[in-house]
């Protein structure tokens, strides 16, 4: 079967189907999907899929293929109908560290470009689905979503009142999710054996790091296309019930695993705090002390910062 299509006709029939999936999910939100891997493995899904890794760029995985060799040597067309036409079986990431602002160095895995491509294309199948479920407070790594909504979000609870701020780092946030616990999270809306198992296979690739294989038994490491996609829905978990049980303790503003509480009292923050504790031991998460603040608005001399942006105090009148 040949992948190639007109210009933009994968695009199309990739927007038509997540289209229809969203609306699917959304009109029914106890719906399980059973009849996705078809749609990851359909050429144009792939086609899509193979143009959008290519137009993000980034360097090879563990097999030394980068996008300029399969372009300019194996060729495009060729490459995508091999992964159409084939066996697929992941490989483990290629681990690379990067400094953080702090100082430390952040893990990245970088899967090889055939593993992102099929995770772009099984990434383009799923999200709707999930997008569905996703809250309002939720801003980070989404579609039509970023960091500017986040900061407005803040600012409008800032305006309508707010004195007290619970300023939340979660220890090790990728390194640490819980395959299991993620896993029955994705088996609530998918069914589909296919893809479920595809979805174990990239948790436990693993990786390799100077020449030495390694297991990863947890966490989904940053770096991986559908990476991202899987850390939103594990703490979606926790603005599931904060919008549920919770909303009048205060205003949750999360970007990713970066998250701010904003309370109108001491009392409803220090409720927060309790809370975000239990969510996050049922999570099997912990909440780093030490990065982790409450903060006091009203005439406090700090304020707090949040994705680039510095809230202040109040000054008394």
């Amino acid at each position: 079967m040949n992948a190639v299509k007109p210009a933009n006709y994968a695009k199309v029939k990739a927007q038509q189907l997540q289209n229809v999936l969203y609306f699917a999910a959304k009109g029914n939100p106890r719906r399980r999907f059973h009849a996705l891997y078809d749609k990851v493995h359909r050429g144009d899904i792939l086609w899509e899929a193979w143009k959008r890794v290519k137009s993000n760029g980034g360097s090879g995985g563990v097999d030394g293929m980068n996008i300029a060799h399969i372009v300019e040597v194996v060729g495009e067309e060729r490459f995508v109908n091999e992964i159409l036409n084939g066996n697929y079986h992941p490989m483990p990431a290629r681990r690379k560290e990067i400094p953080k602002a702090d100082g430390k160095m952040r893990a990245l895995g970088i899967p090889a470009i055939r593993d992102r491509v099929v995770q772009m294309a099984t990434k383009m199948v799923i999200e709707p689905i999930f997008e569905a479920d996703f809250k309002d407070c939720s801003y980070g790594f989404r579609p039509k979503r970023n960091q500017h909504g986040a900061i407005k979000h803040i600012r409008r609870a800032v305006k309508k009142g707010v004195y007290w701020v619970v300023d939340i780092d979660i220890r090790g946030y990728f390194d640490n999710i819980a395959h299991d616990k993620l896993m029955q999270l994705v088996e609530q809306r998918i069914s589909d054996r296919r893809v479920l198992k595809l979805i174990r296979k990239w948790l436990r690739a693993g990786f390799v790091k100077d020449d030495q294989f390694y297991e990863t038994e947890l966490g989904s490491p940053q770096g991986g296309v559908v990476s991202p996609l899987l850390s939103n829905l594990y703490l979606n978990y926790l603005d599931t019930i904060w919008e549920k049980k919770f909303a009048e303790t205060g205003t949750l503003v999360r970007f990713a695993d970066d998250l701010v509480i904003l309370c109108k009292t001491k009392e409803q923050a220090l409720r927060a705090i309790d809370v975000l504790k239990a969510v996050f031991g049922k999570l099997e998460l912990t909440m780093n002390k030490e990065k982790s603040k409450l903060i006091n608005l009203w005439d406090d001399k700090q304020g707090f910062d949040f994705l680039g942006m510095h809230t202040g105090r109040y000054q008394r009148n």
